[in-house]
């Protein structure tokens, strides 16, 4: 089956490793099932794993691709959920949770193997290309918003990194919430962008903002980590699932975390009954992931090169 996959490993270089052409199909193992894919979605997680982080030499050749949307082996349509062993469905209690192309090949193929327990039926509302978008960037600012930080209608949160996949679920996510939201990128295109998703304002990164918000989102680390704890009010919760600018800020603003007792919360990825839940927030309320580009599988390439450089405002869909 056709499929790209990771030859090789490379931190400076990533896209070095990348390749495309035939893999063998999923073999039948107990209690896991395949699914043939409609369309997968990129992730930066993908470009790490090319990088070589949690993914190792001894386990290449490796599928790339954590989000999936496709047909089960019934002719159902469903959507896939990454988190594989997070039950020990299909692997065992003892075996640790990993993310599909940690240790499990992944969804940039004709087919994936997932244990069945991880296969959700697709909303008829949502398309292929839209419901592959939300098991990864979509689900994890699902959860950063309403389990994390625990949002309600009427508060405000704050945004960093317009752009990102799960900086641009969080702003439509949170206004749909009817939440108050505020953002910010260093690019004014992206800024006009998140305005237009429904941010009542987008900001230079470090610029003040309107008020102290009651939540932030944040992804980027190092760069923003400061403005992210100077913009909470206090008791306000920041919520972190990565650090695209690196892990280390140059001030950790300890004495403010304390001091206006704010949260910090790390965040990662989201349970089944989490994606299910997105699922049906989407399918009944009418949000749709935003999709910057969607390409055929073959052209992977182009939109790894694209997320690469950071010119991607929401999701890059690959399809079959």
């Amino acid at each position: 089956m056709f499929a790209v996959y990771a030859s090789r490993l490379d931190a400076q270089q990533p896209l070095d490793g990348l390749a495309l052409g035939e893999r063998p199909e999923p073999g039948k193992r107990e209690g896991w099932v395949d699914v043939t894919v409609r369309a997968a979605s990129l992730n930066h997680h993908d470009l790490w794993s090319l990088r070589g982080v949690g993914l190792g030499q001894e386990s290449l050749p490796m599928i790339l691709g954590c989000d999936a949307a496709g047909v089960d082996e019934d002719g159902n349509e469903v959507v896939v959920h990454s988190v594989i062993g997070q039950t020990g469905h299909g692997v065992g209690p003892d075996e640790r949770r990993s993310l599909l192309t940690e240790k499990y090949q992944g969804t940039l193929a004709e087919k994936v193997s997932v244990p069945a327990w991880n296969v959700l039926p697709k909303p008829a509302e949502l398309s292929f290309e839209e419901a592959a978008c939300l098991p990864t960037a979509w689900l994890t600012a699902y959860r950063m918003l309403f389990t994390n930080a625990g949002v309600r209608p009427g508060n405000s949160v704050l945004v960093q990194g317009a752009g990102g996949g799960v900086a641009t679920a969080a702003i439509v996510l949170a206004r749909a919430a009817g939440l108050r939201v505020y953002a910010t990128s260093r690019d004014a295109g992206k800024r006009e962008r998140a305005v237009e998703l429904g941010a009542l304002a987008a900001l230079e990164p470090g610029a003040r903002l309107p008020e102290r918000v009651d939540t932030v989102i944040e992804t980027v680390g190092a760069a923003t980590w400061s403005h992210s704890v100077k913009s909470l009010r206090p008791g306000g919760t920041l919520v972190i699932s990565g650090a695209t600018s690196g892990p280390n800020p140059p001030a950790a603003e300890l004495n403010r975390i304390f001091f206006l007792e704010l949260r910090v919360v790390g965040s990662t990825m989201g349970t089944k009954e989490e994606l299910q839940g997105l699922l049906d927030f989407c399918a009944t309320t009418g949000v749709r992931p935003v999709i910057d580009t969607v390409l055929p599988m073959d052209r992977a390439r182009e939109g790894f090169e694209q997320l690469e450089r950071g010119e991607v405002f929401g999701k890059i869909v690959l399809t079959t």
